[in-house]
């Protein structure tokens, strides 16, 4: 599993290496839901408040986040994609899938099938991540 993570943090740092994975993560989950609160990430992903703070001003500097009032509630932000955040994630996933198939390519289809299995056990089917 410290391989698998730690290939995920070098595939991420190559990928765009002004980011780290947890804010591809962040990124992720903000597309997935079309938006939310900072408070709504850090719950999500059981962090500290301060953490979120400074990955989603990171983001933010980056271009790839902004905060807008919400419609509801105009003493709440809420954190969406720019434009050019979406185009980011859209290239990441695109990198990702290209990664995989080159690392996966050998393997036959009864392989890639268990292993698939196996992942789904891993994260639990009712995963929302």
């Amino acid at each position: 599993m410290t391989a698998f993570a730690r290939r995920a943090r070098a595939t991420a740092a190559r990928m765009h290496p002004e980011l780290s994975l947890v804010s591809f993560t962040l990124l992720s989950h903000l597309e997935h839901q079309g938006g939310c609160r900072a408070t709504d990430l850090a719950a999500h992903y059981t962090l500290d408040k301060s953490t979120i703070s400074r990955q989603v001003g990171a983001l933010e500097k980056a271009g790839l986040v902004e905060r807008r009032p919400d419609p509801a509630d105009q003493r709440v932000h809420v954190l969406h994609l720019t434009e050019q955040g979406n185009e980011v994630l859209a290239q990441v996933g695109e990198a990702r899938r290209v990664a995989f198939r080159e690392r996966l390519a050998g393997w036959s289809g009864a392989d890639l099938a268990q292993f698939a299995e196996y992942l789904l056990r891993y994260n639990g089917e009712d995963s929302e991540d």
